[in-house]
């Protein structure tokens, strides 16, 4: 009996070895193109389109303005483009760090963000735009600190959520750091009078908190708090009543109060359905206050009518779609945690906005995500999809569905073949 063994083949036998260079390619490639979650293409391709969207009807929205304070008519939409990019590349970066790093970073990004909030009140960097000071300027450009304290309190609410996981029953470890150190972060904003932000702020951490987990006999404390201080700050400040009262009183004065919120509702109304055409609109041309800014999507409404409006709206309900199933496939209770938190900060946001053009809601100064006119906010925005892109990262690849022949065969049972009988 005699065994044979086989050997590798040689070059000389007119085989090649195997090259490792080629199989690190092969790797490589297999994980650029590898299938992705839909939760990360559904988040990913809004935030493309409603940054790409909101570059064209910025420029559109402020070419007259532009033109009167003698600048080129495409300069601000020129900012924006140049913002949306740097925005998308830090979410492409952002969207490439692993989970870990976002858990390890809670407080030095929040310590770092308040502080850089603090830079608005030391004279010289400090500036006060419509009686908030809640910017800063540095060598000619502009920069609000409180858009990049809204994603620092949402991570670091997450890392802190996440560690207390299971001590959440007891209402002194859901409030303890979580309330105080929220308070300050708030507090620096609220400082410089800006509402509008710092009551998104607390819906971040109301977020945190709902999905987290905590029981509601606990999550009601913080909603009333809430409240509460809303109230006071509205009653104490002549100028936040003003807003509220001309917005409850059908018979303000256009002059006075109702100026920006009438225009904004003409602008609007004015596009009918199919809008009067992208660069047509009449309130950009120094009626409508802000009309690149806060009030971007009565422009929409103007120049592209209904049809426009709701498309904005389906590009935002088709991102809550992406955001809120990376929420529910996910095991990670921090990935829920502060997805949850950016989730919310950047729609509820959108509907904020949204309700002030509509006059569903007062005055209150936000901008709307990926839309607005403002680099801040961008950026902060898209480094928050990163975030989010990030954490769909962690969930389970989708299986390819198998091809049609390969399901008809394991349908189909196998065929023996049965020998004839000979004649």
């Amino acid at each position: 009996m005699s065994t044979t063994t086989t050997r590798p083949p040689k070059a000389s036998d007119g085989g090649e070895p195997p090259r490792s260079g080629a199989l690190t390619a092969r790797v490589s490639l297999g994980r650029v193109f590898a299938p992705v979650p839909l939760e990360f293409l559904l988040i990913a391709s809004t935030a493309l389109l409603l940054t790409g969207f909101g570059v064209v009807m910025v420029t559109s929205a402020t070419t007259a303005s532009a033109l009167s304070e003698g600048k080129s008519p495409y300069n601000d939409g020129m900012q924006q483009a140049m913002f949306a990019a740097l925005g998308l590349a830090a979410m492409f970066v952002v969207s490439r760090l692993p989970v870990r790093f976002f858990r390890r970073i809670g407080w030095i990004a929040l310590g770092g963000a308040i502080l850089i909030q603090l830079l608005v009140f030391v004279p010289g960097l400090g500036v006060e735009v419509y009686g908030n000071r809640n910017w800063i300027r540095i060598a000619g450009f502009s920069l609000q600190p409180s858009e990049l304290l809204k994603l620092a309190l949402a991570l670091w609410a997450g890392m802190i959520l996440y560690r207390k996981r299971n001590l959440l029953t007891k209402w002194q470890h859901v409030f303890i750091p979580l309330v105080p150190v929220s308070i300050l972060a708030i507090g620096t904003v609220l400082a410089g009078k800006d509402l509008g932000t710092s009551m998104v702020l607390v819906l971040i951490l109301l977020s945190c908190l709902f999905f987290s987990g905590v029981k509601l006999r606990i999550f009601v404390l913080p909603v009333l708090a809430g409240a509460a201080a809303v109230a006071a700050l509205a009653v104490t400040s002549p100028n936040r009543m003003t807003r509220i009262l001309s917005f409850l009183d059908e018979n303000c004065d256009y002059i006075k109060e109702c100026y920006q919120p009438m225009h904004g509702l003409w602008g609007l109304a004015g596009g009918g359905l199919f809008g009067r055409g992208l660069g047509n609109s009449i309130e950009k041309y120094n009626w409508l206050p802000a009309a690149g800014d806060d009030y971007i999507f009565s422009i929409v409404g103007e120049e592209l009518g209904l049809i426009g409006c709701v498309l904005v709206l389906l590009l935002f309900a088709t991102f809550a779609v992406g955001a809120f199933r990376l929420i529910r496939n996910s095991e990670d209770p921090f990935v829920r945690i502060a997805a949850g938190g950016i989730t919310i900060w950047i729609l509820g946001q959108a509907l904020i906005n949204i309700g002030v053009v509509l006059r569903v809601f007062p005055v209150l100064g936000v901008p709307l995500p990926f839309m607005s006119a403002g680099g801040s906010s961008l950026v902060a925005v898209l480094m928050a999809c990163g975030v989010l892109l990030a954490f769909c990262r962690t969930l389970p690849a989708p299986v390819p569905a198998p091809g049609r022949a390969a399901r008809g065969a394991a349908r189909r049972p196998a065929r023996v073949d049965q020998p004839r009988a000979g004649r």
